[in-house]
């Protein structure tokens, strides 16, 4: 539906997390996927994050969450509606995403759609994750300022972060199917020159607080019999209030214990990865498929399809183990059906026969389906 007009390699070698850019034409003869009156649709819905960003009469931003029930604001200037992870929700919009797989899976947030009324926009701001920034209809004023470890920023509101004032280094306006990427770190500022659409593809990117907070909380739950620190030949001590050097090794060893190398990582990273940073559209069937439901399925000409927003993933390092949703799952024996699934939106008769061949390949795909986590299309 989408085809990305752009030299990968060039892109990934010149500008991916190094410096932001101006993809003119990224996608040729753009179509939204989604109309404003769908999206406000969408910001009606409990499920569903949403935000409605304005400035009010003295010229203070302001923001409100939804769900809402009416959109006057955006019957003004200076209005933007914002919504989180509508490839969860919308199966066209969905779409979008798939253009930038050639990026790793597990490295892509969600999709973001903004509404704005001219002059509307969220104000001067710096992301925590790399994003590529679509124009759907209308246009939209772009402005993106040099990378600065110790750009200030501030709450301009209890839900908006802002950014003190920058210099910019890209000052454009883009045009239905132009692309602005921006890594991140760049300080960054749009506002809608007439009504417009804007699609961001986030790339998230966990710190280090995010990932030892995730991994403690992980041995929590998991580590029945924690490693405790002992004492190493013990001796009379003169200077009582001082820890001595092996000791801090010692402690060190111990708090490291469960993550010295890579491969125990794997049982928590993946869970934390494949996890869902917001609601799913999960229907799963009233009645249960069999296993001869899905083949049956399948020689109709059938294809499965992935729901939108579900993470799927799996490890070098461990090539038998699937993680779905945070949930972990054995490919063993059959791991070429288990990666296919992890790798395509899209299943079809390429897996046919392996599913007729492999009972426990059939077994492990029939309970995804029963799930909701793949559907027949």
């Amino acid at each position: 539906m989408f085809e990305l007009n752009l030299e990968i390699n060039h892109f990934l070698d010149t500008y991916w997390q190094k410096k932001p850019t101006v993809i003119k034409q990224g996608f040729i003869d753009f179509i939204d996927p989604i109309l404003p009156d769908e999206i406000a649709g969408l910001a009606m819905e409990e499920e569903i994050e949403s935000r409605l960003v304005y400035r009010d009469e003295k010229q203070q931003w302001q923001a409100e969450c939804g769900p809402f029930e009416s959109f006057e604001k955006l019957e003004s200037d200076g209005a933007t509606l914002l919504i989180q992870a509508v490839d969860h929700w919308h199966e066209d919009a969905q779409q979008l995403v798939r253009p930038f797989r050639f990026l790793p899976n597990w490295r892509i947030d969600d999709l973001m759609i903004s509404y704005s009324t001219p002059k509307g926009g969220v104000g001067p701001h710096i992301d925590n994750y790399d994003v590529f920034i679509i124009q759907g209809m209308g246009k939209r004023h772009w402005r993106v300022g040099e990378k600065h470890p110790i750009k200030k920023e501030f709450a301009a509101h209890g839900a908006l972060k802002h950014c003190e004032p920058f210099d910019a280094i890209i000052d454009v306006e883009l045009e239905p199917g132009d692309i602005l990427y921006i890594p991140v770190g760049f300080p960054h500022e749009g506002y809608a020159v007439e009504p417009s659409m804007n699609y961001s593809v986030g790339f998230r990117a966990p710190d280090q607080n995010d990932l030892i907070s995730s991994f403690a909380d992980h041995l929590i739950d998991n580590n029945e019999k924690p490693l405790r620190y002992n004492d190493i030949n013990m001796q009379m001590r003169e200077k009582t209030g001082q820890i001595e050097t092996q000791e801090l090794n010692e402690l060190h060893r111990v708090m490291l214990a469960n993550c010295a190398t890579p491969e125990q990582l794997i049982p928590w990273f993946g869970k934390m990865v494949s996890e869902a940073k917001h609601d799913l559209d999960i229907a799963t069937p009233e009645v249960k498929h069999s296993e001869q439901d899905i083949l049956a399925t399948f020689e109709e000409g059938a294809q499965f399809t992935r729901l939108g927003g579900l993470r799927a993933v799996y490890f070098e390092l461990s090539p038998e183990l699937l993680f779905i949703n945070a949930e972990q799952f054995s490919c063993e024996g059959f791991t070429e059906l288990g990666h296919h699934l992890c790798d395509q939106d899209k299943v079809g008769s390429e897996v046919s026969e392996l599913l007729q061949q492999d009972k426990q390949a059939l077994t492990l795909f029939t309970q995804l389906v029963n799930l909701g986590y793949w559907y027949a299309t």
